[in-house]
């Protein structure tokens, strides 16, 4: 069986104000907040996941905050923002659900499929599209009834200068493939192509190159099944003469890093161990959780990191 990257897995971003992203994610769109823990890389940062109940690869937004880190710039070499599913008859419900919540809402389309366009408290581009044929459930203790809650990830925008280059690596070594253009943007699935399950490309010669920091994306994340999985895409991604990195063990699952050619920075991600291998089912996100070489300072780690309370 052939071994190709299927479908997404996280998406992850920067933010100012952890504080005020846990209120944006969890009370007005409703998400569960499946993990609280740090930057396995840097533990001063926050790193928090939002998803439905357990945290399902394909549903997970996930933040970290940078105290002091300066405001961020989209453009070329980025994933634009975040894109979210919703059930066909929902955009209603979220355009005035977003409203009374204080946040701007325009509308839009894309391949034929409405869409809301808001801004996260960072800037950070959120548009909530109507996810035909999308029967994953929402977060369903959320404050939001069944009919509207979101279903996770519906796709994710990749601005680069030359799409045709990213498009090659995704299509020959990840296994990704080309159903659909419109006004610039050519769109590739993976599977049957139902929302999770999709990237759009965006290319701009011209394009102004973005410039990281709060209020931009930081990562994107796509599935595989597992670490053997992931090694063989990893070797893939080498022979080509892509500079992967090692397969990583970030608890919740098993990471691989690369740069695609236009410069974004890619994750192979496998699909587990998940987020229940330190945390119960009702308690997912009620506590700060650290890796086991971080347990030593836990005192220190929490004392430094910004309190998330309302």
């Amino acid at each position: 069986m052939e071994v190709v990257a299927a479908g997404l897995h996280h998406l992850t971003a920067v933010t100012a104000d952890p504080r005020a992203n846990v209120r944006f994610y969890t009370r007005v769109l409703g998400l569960r907040l499946v993990k609280r823990t740090v930057n396995f890389d840097d533990p001063s940062a926050y790193h928090l996941y939002f998803g439905d109940a357990a945290g399902t690869p394909g549903t997970l937004l996930t933040f970290f905050h940078w105290a002091g880190a300066g405001r961020g710039r989209i453009g070329a070499g980025q994933v634009a923002g975040i894109q979210l599913s919703a059930p066909d008859d929902s955009l209603e419900f979220w355009a005035e659900r977003l409203r009374v919540a204080g946040a701007s809402v325009t509308t839009g389309s894309r391949f034929g499929a409405p869409l809301l366009l808001t801004l996260d408290p960072d800037g950070i581009p959120v548009e909530i599209l109507a996810g035909r044929e999308d029967p994953r459930p929402g977060w369903t203790s959320a404050d939001v009834s069944p009919p509207h809650q979101l279903r996770g990830m519906a796709g994710a925008e990749l601005r680069v200068r030359d799409a045709g280059r990213t498009s090659q690596v995704l299509q020959e070594l990840l296994g990704w493939r080309e159903v659909a253009a419109e006004a610039g943007r050519r769109r590739l699935v993976a599977g049957q192509g139902q929302p999770g399950y999709w990237l759009d490309l965006v290319g701009d010669p011209a394009g102004q190159p973005g410039r990281p920091g709060t209020g931009t994306v930081h990562h994107l994340a796509l599935r595989t099944a597992d670490a053997p999985s992931s090694e063989m895409l990893r070797a893939r991604l080498q022979a080509a003469g892509a500079a992967p990195s090692p397969l990583i063990d970030r608890t919740y699952f098993r990471s691989v890093y690369f740069r695609e050619p236009g410069g974004i920075l890619l994750e192979l991600a496998t699909d587990g161990p998940g987020f229940l291998v330190d945390e119960t089912p009702e308690t997912l996100g009620a506590r700060l959780m650290l890796p086991p070489a971080f347990e030593p300072a836990r005192a220190a780690i929490s004392a430094a990191l910004p309190s998330l309370a309302a």
